[in-house]
């Protein structure tokens, strides 16, 4: 849109302030800025809005706005006047402003750093949030335009507006003023107005994708007229599944007497229906789909699961039929699953749901499954269901335009149906906003993904993202830092996902291993060790062995406090004349469970089973009901509509309810990792963790190798769960030899009043200057173009020296010849001059420079650098060709604690050289931490340090020298993880 005559060129309409927002209750609104054409919007919203909520807004009664009223709200500069508007359905249904005053209230201009703001918000969306999610937004344009504070007047009696300015977590002041309530707030953001905005995000997010899975009523658009095809297949399944709620079938092309299908509802439209719908299923062809998405947009429908293909997947043009059908879908406040997904089924007894085209439910379980991808999608349920797996809810996404993982990791975070989320993701759209989430769920419930596309180098098709340019294996690094459980394949993630949904976490890495064959218990016994744990002798209970001998060591071993867990090993029970038993399965079966029961003292022990061709057992073993007791969910309100194991609501489909009330399940209270207590003393985890039931099911396995790294995942999970009890900290003897405000000052200077948007780099004393300011020295270079120079350079730095190329193919590759150390006197020097410019050219080309000599120690790298999609990535690695080549580095997101940095350097295999591997002696590493976090800090605090690097770091036995450094600057990316919620728009 183009600037009107009384706009400023130079401050256009700023389409960068339009954003899409989910509200308190799920459904979605669209923020923009006001414009001159909206007129007629704001004079129909102001005729909507109550007498009295006007009164509140303009203390006085106010009937209608005016010709200037109209003309003031509409017409702004985007600088010391800007209005922004809420829309549903492209109709206003809330506004709010501001104005740049000065110190006495007055109408102003920058420098002055103040404004004014007023909300209204139309009566029938009070309630929803809006004016809190209105006023993230103001501020961030706000302080955008350099305004520091906002002041506000409120009535007393609007309380409802006191309450938004006082919970959005802003430093503010009150008072009481000729009848009203003076507000002043500094609205930079802080710790508390952050996980304000992040506990509401987590809330609606949430409510949104309960909305699409817990709906009251369903439609099936596109159910065709005879048997067979999509929309068919998908109404035959939610009739078989039990759907607790109403079924529509429709079809424009129904005649007009038919009066349903297969005993369902029939009709031409969602609109004839005449009743609410809650959810549409659009199983109709790509060019039909704009009609069917209005129709059930102009009648309320609150979610669709977009089943028709042909957007992105088919390239540019199906791209931009994906773009216009999120647009209209979030125009009328509707979220959407897909297009081209699989479907949805949710198991919980009160729903009952299988809204997919997989043709039969799985069993009622505790596991969530989320999928990019519907072949893997029905890979996985496969799977699941043929080990004895159960799950609370299943998604295939597609390509999950508008609602992804992110959102089922906020929805999971509190929901009581399930205790494992499992996710195979092919991109990430919001790699940043991806950790943040999977930490915070995995602090309360294991998060187990499988990546696909790791190598492809390009986004899947029909995934319209954003793409990264950090390596996989530094977001795998990231995601494990999360607390996420990261497998190779959809087997490792289904053997994950028994032991973990079934029992207990373990306290330690210690493992019991017995059975009835040593060689398979020596197979275990390797594995373990391979897989970092720490397995005792296998106890080999002979062939003779029958299922009362194995329940009596599966006790004694539990029993055992030497050990954490127990691994059962088992092959076919031989009769005396050598013949195999037939029913050994279900009575070892029988016999394990017993032992398990019987166990009621001491720490919970996870127990899996390792058989060869042992018929029965798997069966027998996984068909025990109840995997976990109700108070073994994380704590919170349990969510109505979803009772708990141990109730039967007795919904069947002939008690459907007749009227339009839905299902419907609001989140539970906000809870964050802080809240998890510590570990009790003897406790495997904290409280709230894994506890099932006696009779829970226990996981088999056909390989010891399968069984071991299920375990492994288990153990290391656990242990993330007792660190992420009591985060780490950042040091506070950093503040003091940090200057802050000076590098700020400095940066600013370098970048210049307009800068490259590519960047520029740093040259050498620039880059000391910058990294001086953070306590971060590094040791002085001086230029070499001759001999003569190099001389007089050793003479000024002091003896010994090293000579060191710099050109860039050569730099750090000591391997080419292009560095000469310990260069004790003048001879020596001036003979490695001429050997290095005889070998590898001029000095021109090679500008080599003089360096005083470090103390001896281990030559390490540390970096930092920017991602637009994953934000600030910290990396550690050894220096040298062989960690580059073995891709030996270790990463952690920025900002970094003490914690992270103690663990990164101990984190790469190569990290005994730090600690005194054969002999020598152990480098500082406690110098080393305190570099990394200087590093992280620098880069967290000055966004426009795009990159770092220190190369080599040379750690001695006491402190370190930073003998190189690379720096570049840039204007800072965008932080989205720190501004007002949106959602994504690909």
């Amino acid at each position: 849109m183009q600037p009107t005559p009384e706009q400023s060129p130079h401050h256009a309409y700023p389409d960068h302030w339009e954003a899409d927002v989910v509200l308190r209750d799920g459904g979605t609104a669209r923020i923009g800025p006001i414009t001159p054409d909206d007129a007629g919007r704001l004079v129909s919203f102001f005729e909507q809005v109550s007498d009295e909520s006007k009164y509140y807004r303009f203390f006085a009664p106010y009937p209608r706005l005016s010709d200037r009223d109209v003309h003031r709200f509409t017409h702004h500069d985007y600088v010391d006047r800007v209005g922004l508007a809420a829309t549903v359905g492209g109709e206003f249904i809330a506004t709010v402003r501001f104005d740049r005053i000065d110190d006495r209230g007055r109408p102003a201009s920058a420098p002055a750093d103040e404004a004014e703001v007023a909300f209204l918000v139309q009566d029938a969306h009070q309630g929803r949030g809006v004016a809190s999610v209105l006023l993230e937004h103001i501020a961030a344009v706000a302080r955008e335009r350099g305004i520091r504070r906002f002041a506000a007047e409120v009535l007393p009696a609007n309380t409802k507006m006191i309450k938004v300015f006082r919970d959005a977590g802003y430093t503010q002041q009150r008072s009481f003023e000729d009848g009203s309530v003076h507000l002043t707030l500094d609205i930079e953001p802080t710790a508390e107005s952050l996980a304000v905005q992040r506990a509401r995000e987590q809330r609606a997010e949430a409510r949104s994708v309960q909305r699409l899975m817990a709906p009251a009523s369903v439609a099936v658009v596109g159910t065709g007229r005879a048997p067979g095809g999509v929309g068919r297949t998908v109404l035959r399944n939610l009739r078989h599944s039990g759907f607790t709620g109403r079924l529509y079938a429709v079809n424009h092309a129904f005649a007009p007497e038919q009066a349903g299908v297969d005993g369902v509802p029939a009709h031409r439209s969602v609109g004839s229906i005449g009743e609410p719908v809650d959810l549409a299923v659009l199983a109709v062809p790509a060019e039909r789909v704009p009609e069917a998405v209005a129709d059930c947009g102009e009648h309320g429908v609150r979610g669709l699961v977009v089943l028709s293909a042909d957007y992105a997947e088919r390239g540019a043009e199906g791209r931009e039929r994906q773009r216009a059908l999120l647009r209209q879908a979030r125009s009328y406040g509707m979220r959407i699953i897909g297009p081209n997904a699989f479907g949805v089924i949710n198991t919980s007894d009160a729903v009952r749901m299988n809204a997919s085209l997989a043709p039969e439910s799985p069993a009622p379980g505790r596991i969530g499954l989320f999928t990019q991808s519907g072949a893997i999608g029905i890979a996985l349920l496969s799977g699941l269901h043929r080990r004895g797996a159960a799950l609370s809810t299943f998604i295939s996404a597609g390509n999950r335009a508008d609602i992804s993982g992110n959102d089922f990791l906020q929805y999971w975070f509190d929901d009581p149906d399930t205790d494992v989320a499992l996710l195979y993701l092919e991109s990430l759209g919001n790699p940043r906003k991806f950790t943040r989430l999977a930490r915070r769920t995995a602090a309360v419930k294991p998060v187990v993904v499988v990546k696909g596309a790791r190598h492809s180098g390009a986004t899947p098709p029909g995934h319209a993202v954003p793409v990264s340019r950090i390596p996989d294996a530094t977001v795998s690094a990231l995601m494990r830092q999360a607390g996420v459980i990261l497998v190779n394949t959809v087997t490792e993630m289904i053997d994950a996902a028994l032991l973990l949904a079934d029992q207990p976490l373990p306290a330690g890495p210690r493992v019991a291993i017995l059975g009835n064959s040593e060689s398979l218990g020596l197979l275990t016994y390797d594995a373990c060790l391979t897989e970092g744990l720490r397995p005792r002798p296998p106890r080999d209970l002979t062939t003779a062995a029958g299922p009362a001998d194995f329940r009596v060591a599966l006790a004694e071993a539990l029993a055992d406090p030497a050990c954490d867990a127990v691994i059962v090993t088992a092959i076919p029970l031989v009769g005396g004349e050598g013949e195999l038993q037939s029913g050994d399965g279900e009575v070892l079966a029988a016999a394990l469970h017993e032992a398990v029961a019987a166990r009621t003292a001491g720490p919970a022990k996870p127990v899996a089973v390792v058989h060869l061709e042992i018929g029965g057992l798997a069966q027998a073993l996984a068909a025990t009901a109840g995997t976990r007791p109700p108070e073994a969910a994380p704590r919170g309100d349990r969510i109505p509509g979803h009772p708990a194991p141990d109730t039967d609501p007795a919904v069947t489909p002939s008690s459907r309810p007749a009227s339009g009330t839905a299902a419907t399940r609001p989140p539970a209270p906000e809870r964050t990792p802080a809240s998890v207590p510590p570990p009790a003393a003897g406790s495997s985890v904290e409280p709230g963790a894994h506890t099932p039931a006696p009779t829970g099911r226990i996981p088999a396995y056909p390989a010891a190798e399968r069984a071991v790294r299920a375990l492994s995942e288990s153990v290391k999970y656990a242990q993330w769960r007792r660190q992420a009890a009591a985060p780490g900290r950042v040091p506070e003897f950093l503040d003091d030899t940090i200057d802050e405000p000076g590098t700020a000052a400095f940066i600013d200077a370098l970048l210049g009043p307009d800068p490259d948007p590519r960047g520029r780099p740093l040259g050498h004393d620039e880059a000391r200057g910058l990294l001086g300011r953070y306590g971060i020295d590094v040791r002085a270079t001086l230029p070499a173009p001759d001999a003569d120079a190099a001389v007089a350079a050793a003479a000024l730095l002091g003896w010994p020296v090293a000579l060191k190329t710099t050109a860039p193919h050569l730099r750090h590759r000591a391997d080419l010849g292009g560095v000469r150390l310990d260069l004790a006197g003048e001879n020596a020097l001036r003979r490695a001059y001429g050997e290095l410019t005889e070998l590898l050219g001029k000095p021109a080309e090679l500008q080599p420079v003089v360096q005083s000599m470090a103390p001896r120690g281990v030559d390490t790298v540390v970096r930092a650098s920017i991602d637009a999609a994953a934000g600030a990535v910290l990396s550690f690695g050894l220096a040298g060709t062989p960690s580059e080549l073995l891709g030996d580095i270790a990463h952690r997101l920025v900002p970094a604690t003490d914690r992270d940095a103690a663990e990164l350097i101990r984190s790469i295999r190569a990290a005994p050289v730090l600690f005194g591997w054969r002999g020598s002696s152990p480098v500082d590493t406690r110098a080393l931490e305190e570099l990394l976090l200087r590093v992280s800090r620098l880069v967290d605090d000055h966004p426009e340090v795009v990159s770092v690097t220190l190369e080599p770091v040379v750690v001695a036995t006491q402190g370190l020298t930073v003998l190189g450094a690379s720096v570049r600057l840039a204007p800072p990316p965008a932080r989205t993880d720190l501004g007002p919620r949106r959602l994504p728009n690909y």
